[in-house]
């Protein structure tokens, strides 16, 4: 595997992540005790949030393995988190076992869990930045040492941007990263909401997310926005191209994946056309 920036410090350990707090509320082990300290107070007063972080993992998944399927050989996976048993390089290995795949979060600890268990692997490149800067990101020496910018890019951002807030500009976020790959590239969104959730769920999420930099829920018609220039692709048989939840995205029973859970996050796959 290759790599790109700097390992974990005790400082950075003492100081609670998003990452890490995503891991223990995947119930994953790659976090600290500060980070289990902050996803028990956000299951305390919105038990459900565990299920939307699997949802939001499980549609994270699906559309990588479909756009493997459509044929897309490069992927930028973007806020990727810590490397967990079903992470984007080995679902898209699956399908299309020559891919590329770069893993790309500010977080240090994911550099060095992916140093441990992809070592080796030419295929996988992890990159420590912040996303918002996308010339780190995209340049020589970051997702620029794998990608070929003249081929179709899957750029996946799932569960990113509700950490940017609007004085970010998420839109122009989005609209970078797609004006740098060429048409046929296709873009993974999702995005947390405050839509019609229970006032003191989202006030919890908000308090729990200034330890972390802040979380930042958006309406369906901001999270469209988003998603301006680009064509949705339907997310499921019958559908026609619009947004929908994290669980229903090409799920296979409705009825299941419906859940309270899967209703905290918007999602979109979407093409660049050309």
């Amino acid at each position: 595997m290759a790599q790109s920036g700097q390992a974990l410090t005790a400082a950075d350990e003492a100081v609670p992540s998003v990452a890490r707090v995503y891991d223990a509320l995947l119930g994953g082990t790659n976090n600290f005790e500060g980070d289990r300290i902050l996803a028990r107070r956000m299951t305390e007063r919105a038990p459900e949030l565990a299920d939307a972080a699997r949802a939001n993992r499980s549609f994270h998944q699906r559309a990588a393995r479909y756009l493997a399927g459509l044929g897309i050989r490069q992927f930028i996976d973007v806020g990727s988190g810590l490397p967990t048993p079903g992470s984007t390089h080995e679902v898209v290995f699956e399908v299309c076992p020559d891919a590329d795949v770069v893993y790309v979060d500010i977080d240090p600890m994911v550099l060095r869990h992916s140093q441990y268990q992809l070592a080796g692997d030419r295929r996988v490149l992890a990159v420590i930045a912040d996303a918002r800067d996308v010339d780190a990101v995209l340049g020589s020496s970051g997702a620029g040492q794998l990608i070929d910018f003249s081929q179709p890019v899957g750029v996946l951002m799932s569960g990113l941007l509700h950490l940017i807030p609007d004085s970010g500009d998420p839109a122009g976020l989005v609209a970078r990263y797609m004006s740098a790959v060429v048409p046929g590239s296709h873009l993974v969104l999702s995005q947390m909401t405050a839509d019609q959730k229970p006032p003191r769920s989202v006030q919890a999420i908000m308090e729990v997310g200034e330890r972390t930099g802040g979380w930042h829920p958006r309406t369906k018609d901001e999270f469209r926005r988003l998603l301006a220039g680009l064509e949705i692709i339907p997310p499921y048989e019958g559908a026609g191209p619009e947004v929908t939840w994290v669980g229903l995205w090409q799920c296979e029973d409705t009825v299941v994946a419906d859940s309270d859970g899967s209703r905290w996050l918007y999602c979109a796959v979407a093409r660049k056309p050309g």
